[in-house]
């Protein structure tokens, strides 16, 4: 493998760049692809690298290579969207690392169609991959997504390359995630953490601190929870607004949580605690513009639910943990000691867990440990 020098990056491809692979990497316009195809460049000063921009011209790329002090060295730029000629130059300089920045925009001679279209997509990529493992050059192939985040062109050009990466974030926060949606040299579960600065994306080392250090103390509608993502366990803030609705309907918002595993939760804590969530609006929000996937926060944000509701803070030092079922119970989740130790890292003294999950746990002065069952059970303890 080739090591790129960015940490984030490497963890997320399975430790470095395969030779004679194809990775499509995809993302909002803005985000930072381009920039992060800078840096690579920037990092790998011992390879030949050719960089096929069909969106900037040359002195675009150096104005921005420039305003984020990077020193290239055997960088090579070509400003075409001709698949022909591109081809004829990767024949004629022998590159060892081909940039294509975007696939959207390249063409070839022999189909009709426009670029940018599904046939023009298909037949380029097949093409760029046929390169890649014929000359043994790994290939980086940047790619546009659409309104719904969905990499632009058919889902063939997912199946065709070798690796996925999608570039996360809102352009509003400094913090970008970039995740392996496919990988066939490595892990999916990996996700690397950036930061956007003006010299670029700098790596976060430590998220947790990231995620945490607005967070408000003694508001209500705030707790804190730990979610796995790849192998690491993330601390998040989760936030909270109930509010009396002004319209005929409530209103339901959620913000890098599940829309529909939000509806649930709010039925189980009307069902359940008599909570009378119907005629209130409800916002949700997971600090940072970070998205959870994962169940394993659900309590956090029921709880959340309830102090906003109840207009009661949540203890700052404490950290809530479990999946919640229809029936109000709080249900085993995975990696829990990994979640602990990131809770107990950071100064944090106490923490709700499912109540199967304690089974073999050993009590630790330094930290407060307790069992939940049901969803009222966490109420308690809470408020």
């Amino acid at each position: 493998r080739i090591r790129t020098g960015i940490l984030e990056l490497d963890r997320v491809l399975g430790g470095g760049i395969v030779s004679g692979s194809v990775i499509l990497i995809g993302g909002d316009p803005g985000i930072g692809k381009s920039t992060l195809m800078l840096q690579i460049a920037d990092k790998i000063k011992d390879r030949k690298i050719l960089y096929v921009s069909g969106e900037e011209s040359a002195l675009q790329i150096k104005m921005r290579s420039d305003r984020l002090n990077y020193h290239l060295e055997n960088f090579y730029i070509l400003s075409e969207t001709n698949l022909d000629i591109i081809q004829a130059v990767i024949d004629s300089e022998e590159p060892e690392l081909i940039v294509i920045d975007s696939i959207q925009t390249v063409h070839r001679n022999d189909i009709e169609s426009a670029p940018g279209t599904v046939s023009q997509l298909r037949e380029s990529t097949a093409l760029l991959i046929n390169i890649a493992k014929t000359k043994n050059i790994p290939i980086f192939v940047v790619g546009h997504i659409t309104k719904d985040g969905m990499i632009a062109g058919p889902k063939i050009l997912e199946h065709m390359v070798d690796v996925v990466l999608q570039f996360e974030g809102e352009r509003t926060h400094a913090y970008r995630i970039l995740r392996g949606i496919k990988n066939r040299f490595g892990s999916t579960n990996e996700i690397g953490i950036f930061e956007m600065s003006e010299t670029g994306l700098n790596e976060v080392k430590n998220p947790s601190e990231v995620f945490l250090s607005q967070r408000n103390y003694g508001a209500s509608g705030c707790s804190i929870s730990s979610a796995i993502e790849g192998t690491r366990p993330i601390l998040i803030e989760v936030q909270a607004l109930v509010s009396a609705t002004s319209y005929g309907i409530p209103q339901r918002t959620s913000m890098g949580f599940d829309y529909k595993r939000l509806n649930i939760l709010l039925a189980v804590l009307e069902k359940k605690l008599g909570f009378h969530l119907n005629k209130a609006d409800v916002f949700l929000n997971i600090a940072g513009g970070v998205k959870i996937d994962e169940t394993a926060i659900d309590l956090a944000v029921a709880m959340s639910i309830c102090s906003s509701y109840k207009d009661i803070p949540i203890d700052s030092e404490t950290v809530i943990l479990g999946e919640i079922g229809l029936s109000g119970e709080v249900r085993t989740i995975s990696y829990l000691e990994k979640r602990v130790n990131e809770a107990v890292k950071l100064g944090f003294k106490r923490i709700l867990v499912p109540k199967s999950n304690l089974k073999g746990y050993e009590k630790n002065k330094n930290f407060e440990i307790i069992g939940i069952e049901k969803i009222k059970d966490a109420l308690d303890k809470l408020f």
